[in-house]
């Protein structure tokens, strides 16, 4: 029952982002991609396959809202699940080449593992690094060595761990939707 709360709003995330395209201005198809163990002895699953949707709140403010939800293969092989929100700050913006970004913030988030909490879901914070333009982009977050002993165990299994580092590739879903012109 734990982890269908989570599949199922990382179904009606993609269903939603999929199915407006009136609305489509915001929301990114997200891959999941990489995962690199900074300082890792251990071999992890560093092929974090999976599939989520992101969709950015619209404004003109340098600060940005964004809600997502995906689910991914972890460092064990196991499947994982997350939902949540962040605000990130706009750092540099250009019309050049299709609009480029680049904004920094936290995410808020409630995630499922079955190695953490015997898989109920828990919360947790991370800082991310976001750089793109229109039509694709890529999330970068970091899990420092403190909460990488605190949540995921991983010291025990691995104590040369220093951290974790996350990409995650998106692309816009406008670039996936028939023009309407």
């Amino acid at each position: 029952m734990k982890k269908s709360i989570l599949r199922s709003l990382l179904a009606t995330g993609l269903l939603l982002g999929l199915s407006l395209p009136a609305h489509a201005n915001g929301f990114s198809a997200v891959i999941n991609g990489k995962s690199i163990h900074l300082d890792s002895t251990y071999d992890w699953n560093e092929a974090n396959v999976g599939l989520g949707i992101e969709y950015m709140l619209p404004t003109d403010a340098r600060w940005r809202k964004v809600l997502f939800a995906n689910g991914f293969r972890d460092s064990m092989d196991e499947m994982t699940y997350m939902a949540g929100g962040g605000i990130h700050r706009r750092l540099f913006e250009s019309e050049r080449f299709a609009g480029l970004y680049m904004d920094a913030g936290i995410n808020l988030f409630v995630m499922t593992r079955d190695d953490v909490e015997g898989g109920r879901p828990f919360p947790g914070v991370l800082p991310s690094l976001t750089f793109g333009n229109r039509y694709v982009g890529m999330n970068l977050t970091y899990m420092p060595r403190k909460a990488v002993q605190e949540f995921v165990n991983a010291e025990f299994i691995d104590p040369s761990i220093s951290g974790i580092v996350f990409l995650q590739f998106k692309i816009s879903v406008d670039q996936l939707l028939p023009s309407a012109d």
